[in-house]
């Protein structure tokens, strides 16, 4: 039995997520408030006792972890040679987008979606072309708007498409006939398709996470895979991805690309630390997924119970809740900012994932129950007040 249940202070540790006010309780951004797993700590503390810490590169056994991890936990193996290491799913994102589009090039994404989708694409001088998901309000559920979809995929301008699977911030898992459908369009129309799977071990039942990779290889010829140990096991700071390529020429452009953005050297615990997370971490992940689990069903019963103004968006991946609030509001970046100061209850506008993000909230539920209890009676405490400010 891991330890899932212990508050770490993180206040004054350098967290990104925790560099707030005394009063604030952060659940934002994606960081779990867990300890990483033992096993990955003790690699980790075994390469700082070896004591030199020169160049580095992967081998062999960095990649094959790799593989036998997806072949354990998701039954498919992706070939060895179609991998590449970078520091960073993001990074990848960044320097693929640079390396196989041009500038004023169209990229598509599926709205609302993870805002740093947006940086890589505006920030390297290309445009963004949303295929915005439609949303069923009184189900509560995304799908696809598929003649958008095509007639965006179709623009001659556009020359990649961005696929979150799982989704984030709407929680959407991707049926294996979905990613089909979704690469035999990008195939017609020579389009890259880019797979950020960073969320893909954090699904719990069903539909199940299904890896791009995994489709038939005729449908893999244009696309990206990204991967990484960093949502999964907490360990973001390892600074560690795996670029999946199959096609050997689009490998090598995306190879190119790393390496001439600098992005290919590892840092002195990401290979020991991924290595790891991927032949050690199988018990810790079954058990934090068990946990995030209940804290997802603590949260959507907390607030069917006590805030009903509100709805929780069902999902069965990753551990962050997209929360419906447009009974009471179009403007979340304003909900969001009332909540933080009424209650130092911190939580992500949804406004930032564009789509129809303005009327949702994103909360990170992975942490121990008794901060989801505190977040729980902050949330209650902010919505109520904000619904009486309003009247």
């Amino acid at each position: 039995m891991y330890d899932f249940k212990s508050i770490i202070p993180r206040r004054n540790t350098n967290s990104v997520k925790w560099d707030v006010k005394p009063n604030e309780l952060p659940m934002w951004v994606a960081d779990m408030d867990f300890k990483a797993a033992p096993e990955i700590i003790e690699a980790m503390q075994k390469k700082v006792a070896f004591g030199i810490f020169g160049y580095e590169e992967p081998h062999a056994d960095y990649f094959n972890a790799v593989a036998d991890w997806y072949e354990a936990e998701h039954h498919a193996r992706p070939n060895v040679d179609w991998m590449l290491f970078c520091t960073g799913v993001v990074p990848s994102i960044s320097s693929a987008v640079r390396r196989v589009t041009n500038v004023g090039d169209n990229i598509v994404v599926q709205a609302p979606v993870y805002n740093i989708f947006y940086h890589s694409i505006v920030n390297n001088g290309r445009h963004v072309l949303s295929n915005d998901l439609l949303y069923n309000r009184r189900q509560h559920t995304y799908s696809v708007d598929w003649a958008d979809l095509e007639a965006k995929l179709a623009d001659p301008l556009s020359t990649m498409m961005i696929l979150c699977n799982p989704h984030n911030p709407v929680g959407k898992v991707w049926s294996r006939d979905e990613l089909i459908r979704i690469s035999k369009l990008c195939a017609t129309h020579h389009v890259t398709l880019f797979s950020d799977e960073i969320h893909g071990d954090l699904v719990v039942g069903e539909p199940a996470y299904t890896p791009l990779f995994s489709l038939p290889e005729s449908l893999l010829q244009n696309a990206i895979i990204s991967v990484s140990p960093s949502k999964t096991f907490n360990v973001a700071a390892l600074h560690a991805a795996t670029v999946i390529v199959p096609n050997e020429g689009l490998r090598n452009i995306v190879n190119r690309g790393i390496n001439n953005d600098e992005l290919g050297e590892p840092n002195l615990l990401a290979i020991p630390g991924t290595i790891a997370a991927y032949t050690k971490g199988h018990q810790w992940l079954a058990e934090l997924k068990q946990q995030i689990s209940r804290n997802r069903e603590t949260f959507t019963n907390y607030c069917e119970s006590f805030i009903p103004q509100v709805k929780v968006v069902a999902s069965n991946a990753t551990y962050l809740v997209w929360i419906d609030c447009s009974e009471i509001t179009d403007d979340s970046s304003q909900l969001e900012a009332f909540i933080r100061q009424e209650t130092g209850l911190y939580v992500s506008a949804g406004t930032v994932y564009g789509g129809n993000g303005n009327q949702f909230l994103r909360v990170n539920i992975a942490c121990p129950q008794l901060m989801l209890q505190d977040g729980l009676k902050r949330f209650k405490r902010g919505i109520q007040t904000y619904v009486k400010s309003q009247k």
